[in-house]
């Protein structure tokens, strides 16, 4: 199969190639899917997990991507839950990535139904940042109707779903950005926003929670205009931010089957709408990797026509 791979961590986007790789096989608990649109997160090779095991030992060459969307070809020992043939989509482990390639063996219970009227590519595309701001809002963030939410990055590809289930649960939403983007973040469900090169996020009122996508100062400065007992969550690293009297959250997303659904009902039923920037074929995925222009959303690999 053909595939994407990575084997020199110092060499960076330099050293991906597109080779022939064997097929993968179905471990215990696994499906093997034909991948018919795949995603990846541009910081992948930075992760430890990219380049070895759990046990720190080397697993290169490894396949990058993460989000994946296409056909279950086979089943591992003892999968249950779903079937050969089944249009499916979700995330790989993040120690196992593969996804892009033309297969990937995938633990089942990372995947979920894909039904039949959403496109593969949607689907791909609304995996990671959709769970991102499934967790971050309502596992971590506990958010409430009639409760507000600054949401950093809001054209972006993680906080344009963050502003639109935060609008659809009720809450005011405030979001930031370049200037640039400012009817982009309006238009997925900002009420307000604020362009960070021009506008001080000092001057926002008092909100319940803050989405942060940046770290840094922005987390920082965000932290001061979170009401006492609020909560700042971030998916940028842990932060020294605290809000007064509330909670700073660093978490990274895990994969869960009936928030997927949750999603994808969303998405057919039109009340979230993707956030693609670029779509590309795997044969110029290395330069999708490695883009010579800024993309203001999600970049996804078509695999399969």
């Amino acid at each position: 199969m053909k595939a994407i791979v990575v084997t020199d961590q110092a060499a960076g986007t330099a050293g991906m190639k597109l080779v022939e790789r064997p097929e993968p096989q179905a471990a215990i608990n696994d499906v093997v899917v034909q991948v018919h649109a795949s995603g990846f997160v541009n910081t992948e090779l930075s992760w430890p997990s990219t380049w070895t095991d759990r046990l720190d030992r080397n697993r290169t060459p490894s396949i990058p991507g993460h989000e994946l969307a296409g056909v279950v070809t086979a089943l591992g020992y003892g999968t249950t839950g779903l079937s050969v043939g089944q249009r499916v989509f979700g995330l790989s482990d993040s120690y196992r990535g593969g996804t892009l390639a033309e297969y990937v063996a995938v633990e089942a219970r990372n995947l979920a139904p894909l039904p039949g009227d959403v496109d593969f590519t949607v689907a791909a595309s609304v995996a990671m940042p959709g769970l991102t701001a499934w967790q971050g809002l309502f596992v971590h963030g506990r958010l409430q109707a009639g409760q507000s939410v600054l949401v950093h990055g809001a054209a972006g590809a993680v906080g344009s779903m963050v502003a639109q289930l935060a609008h659809e649960a009720g809450a005011y939403v405030i979001g930031t950005g370049r200037a640039a983007h400012r009817q982009t973040a309006l238009d997925f469900g900002a009420q307000e926003f604020v362009a960070l090169e021009n506008d001080a996020i000092e001057d926002v009122g008092p909100v319940d929670l803050v989405f942060d996508v940046f770290g840094g100062d922005i987390a920082k400065r965000s932290a001061g205009v979170i009401r006492p007992g609020g909560t700042l969550v971030t998916i940028a690293g842990p932060t020294e931010a605290r809000p007064a009297d509330g909670l700073a959250i660093d978490f990274v997303l895990v994969s869960d089957r009936a928030q997927l659904g949750e999603i994808v009902q969303r998405v057919r039923d039109g009340r979230l709408r993707t956030n693609i920037g670029n779509i590309s074929t795997l044969d110029d995925a290395v330069a999708a990797f490695n883009p010579t222009k800024r993309i203001s959303g999600k970049t996804i690999i078509r695999i399969r026509p």
